[in-house]
């Protein structure tokens, strides 16, 4: 895959300004797109457009395949005749959410879009019969994953929200007579998810096509791993490695690195790859094209756990005890380039790093990853660093993963030699805006592409972290208070963008 030198910005839709809780799809998002393209920016990379989990994360999902509805714009549901104006005031947020509040309150925003949705539902069967066609349409064509998700959720409801697992067996295990019975009785909040995720796919949809005709291609993102909660696991318990109860019997993680001394235990069930391999990769062939049909690009994350991941026993209190175990490699990536008739694919390549996974990356010509922030080692063959990059790469500042540039340069446990290496490198005097010389050292590299979060173009500290790895609590929530505040560096960033050889065409 070739890309043309170019550059974007990275923010989850989330974490965009409005007066509903949370960010969404709608009026700020293309005002987003629109600074974007002003700044000569090419690339919109988002986080899982998945819905969220345990503690909220994108990555510790529902399902793999449906969309975020919290995502949903409740001023296009006025405009399709829905809801009405007054529908839309937020009686349930309170001063922690909404215009001007920096952290996302999911609770509050969940109750508050939950209640407009109802009413939307409630008022589109009152809709003309061109509409319905268009939403029987689509829940035919989304089928093979929309029921399982539909049940699931409508499951997971009438069981207080339990984990699958610990619902009446006959449901856990989906016994036949238990789904039907249940299948009938919860007709009308299996209807509510078909229905939400039909208003999500078509609201992003528009949104992707406002993008990409102004020039913006979004690049997503794909875990490798799903949650043990999930219809995922519950629909298809034959593909991961579980015990007699639907519970992991190892799950994921990885060895201490660079974020942990103890190691990342993330606590997913793993896959059964031999289970997988005989379906023809079925499963993932359809999970990255479902992608794929919402992005243009997607970048999958922990792409070194396909030539060999970390398996920890179940039970463990950390990610130290486990071992090395053989991925699917090569083999699932011939079946997806089979299937899908290419790789639009970026390998998330940080972490532990063996000559075997930079061998199957460089095998497909994916592009990897380098990021900035990791270079201050004082090792001047660090590949972090930008005189060590080649083209075929992107290069960030930092990631969702890291704090911010000015929250990591600041650090009151930062080691004063690596501030002075980082004047030093970047020629920049402690009066300069150190944010502004990673911008410019990542733009002016020889990457094709360079990707800056939009908490460093806006020079925010390490309140507007969006996650820490290894912690479960008070990740997720960062929001952009205001898009003005965004445009003031728009010039600054087009003039970079345009002298580093990165505007488009």
């Amino acid at each position: 895959m070739q890309l043309p030198r170019s550059s974007g910005v990275l923010l989850h839709p989330t974490s965009l300004p409005g007066p509903y809780g949370i960010g969404g799809v709608g009026s700020q998002a293309r005002r987003f797109v629109d600074f974007l393209t002003a700044s000569g920016q090419s690339f919109w990379q988002i986080l899982p457009l998945v819905p969220t989990g345990y503690g909220n994360s994108p990555y510790m999902s529902y399902s793999a395949f449906a969309g975020n509805i919290l995502l949903i714009d409740p001023e296009l549901l006025v405009e399709a005749g829905l809801l009405n104006a007054a529908d839309l005031e937020p009686h349930e947020l309170t001063h922690t959410a909404g215009w001007g509040h920096p952290r996302v309150d999911f609770e509050e925003a969940k109750a508050y879009k939950t209640r407009l949705l109802l009413a939307a539902c409630r008022a589109f069967e009152k809709h003309g019969t061109a509409e319905r066609a268009d939403f029987t349409s689509f829940c035919e064509a989304e089928g093979w994953w929309l029921e399982d998700y539909a049940l699931f959720m409508a499951l997971k409801e009438v069981n207080d929200d339990l984990p699958w697992p610990e619902w009446d067996k006959g449901l856990a295990l989906r016994e036949p007579p238990a789904l039907a019975k249940h299948y009938r009785e919860l007709g009308d909040r299996i209807y509510f998810h078909r229905f939400t995720q039909y208003l999500f796919a078509r609201q992003w949809s528009g949104l992707k096509r406002y993008a990409n005709a102004a020039g913006v291609r979004i690049l997503g993102d794909l875990p490798i791993y799903v949650a043990a909660d999930s219809a995922d696991v519950w629909a298809n318990p034959d593909l991961f490695r579980l015990d007699d109860d639907g519970n992991p019997a190892f799950v994921s993680g990885v060895p201490p690195d660079y974020f942990s001394a103890t190691g990342q235990l993330w606590g997913n069930p793993l896959y059964d790859w031999e289970a997988i391999a005989r379906t023809g990769y079925d499963w993932w062939i359809r999970r990255i094209k479902r992608t794929l049909d919402t992005v243009d690009l997607v970048r999958i994350d922990h792409f070194r756990g396909f030539e060999s991941f970390w398996e920890i026993q179940a039970g463990k209190t950390t990610a130290m005890d486990g071992r090395w175990v053989q991925g699917p490699g090569t083999k699932l990536f011939d079946a997806i380039e089979k299937g899908l008739g290419g790789l639009p694919i970026v390998a998330e390549d940080l972490g532990v790093i063996t000559p075997e996974v930079e061998q199957l990356r460089d095998h497909y010509g994916l592009y990897g990853m380098k990021v900035l922030q990791f270079g201050f080692d004082g090792d001047p063959n660090n590949p972090h660093l930008p005189h060590n990059y080649r083209q075929q790469l992107i290069a960030y500042t930092g990631t969702h993963d890291n704090d911010t540039t000015l929250g990591w340069y600041g650090d009151g446990d930062q080691i004063p030699w690596v501030r002075d290496l980082v004047q030093r490198y970047l020629s920049c005097g402690r009066e300069h805006e150190v944010h502004w010389a990673f911008i410019q050292s990542v733009l002016s590299s020889v990457s094709n592409i360079a990707i800056l979060p939009v908490q460093d173009l806006l020079g925010l500290g390490s309140e507007a972290r969006m996650n820490t790895p290894g912690t479960a609590k008070g990740n997720w929530q960062w929001r952009c208070v205001d898009l003005d505040l965004l445009f003031q560096c728009q010039d600054r960033l087009a003039t970079l963008s345009g002298m580093y050889g990165r505007w488009p065409g």
